[in-house]
This record gives structure tokens, sequence and C-alpha cells, in this order.
């Protein structure tokens, strides 16, 4: 590691990432905001963080499974993939600029968002909302 290099950059950073990632749906069922406005969303999506992929079954709403890849030919409906040190960044506290919402980090070459639009667009604030859960609470 360089003197420079930020303590997100260090190889611990992916665990960190993982530990936090895994958070996510307990965090996420337990918030009674989000159960109510993501009670439309029926899917299973993909989050990737760093080398890891997790895939989640969300069924009206509820997080149903959340489980750690790699999958060989797993279908899911979109997928949303950062580094470890970005998601790490985004689940701060207060953010840097560009890492506070995953459409900044996708326009600045963090995120890669794939896969079918049309359930993450239609639900873009509550997905945007679970993804943010870590960062609420230490």
């Amino acid at each position: 590691m360089s003197p420079q290099s930020s303590p997100d950059e260090r190889p611990d950073a992916q665990a960190r990432a993982e530990a936090a990632a895994m958070r996510i749906p307990d965090l996420a069922n337990a918030d009674p905001d989000i159960q109510r406005r993501a009670r439309w969303l029926t899917a299973e999506w993909l989050l990737g963080a760093g080398e890891t992929q997790f895939h989640v079954t969300q069924r009206e709403g509820r997080i149903e499974g959340f489980q750690r890849g790699p999958f060989l030919m797993r279908p899911w409906t979109f997928a949303i993939r950062a580094d470890a040190p970005a998601w790490l960044e985004f689940w701060r506290p207060l953010p840097a600029p560009g890492f506070h919402d995953i459409l900044a980090l996708s326009k600045h070459g963090r995120l890669r968002i794939e896969g079918d639009l049309h359930p993450f667009m239609a639900n873009l604030q509550v997905i945007k909302d679970i993804v943010t859960t870590p960062r609420a609470r230490p």
C-alpha cells in the first residue's frame, strides 16, 4: 500500500464491503417505509461488491433471499455492480461528492447498471434506499 492510498484501498476493503452488503437484507426488511414503498417490487437482481456477487430475491418488497456468489448461469433481472472501495465510500455517513448516489457513481464510471432497466427505473428510489441502508447505521 502506498503512503497516499486511502484506507478504503487496503486489501481488507473487499471484506469490509462484503460485510456491509450482508447487512442490507436485515436493514431493508426492518424498515417499514422501505417495505411500504417496495411492495410492488418483485425481482431477482444482483448486487456486485467488488469481486463478490450477491443474488437478491425480492418478493413484494421483502428481501427473501440474499445469497453470496459466485453464480454460474443464475438468472437475474438487473444488476448493480461497483468496486469495493466505491461501495465503502458510498456507505460512509457523509460520502464524498460523486459517491452519494448510485447514479452519480454510474456517471463517474465507478458503478455499472446492467440488464432490464425497466423494473430498475420503475423502482429507482426504493432500490436506492435499499442499497443505502448500511450508510444509516454503524
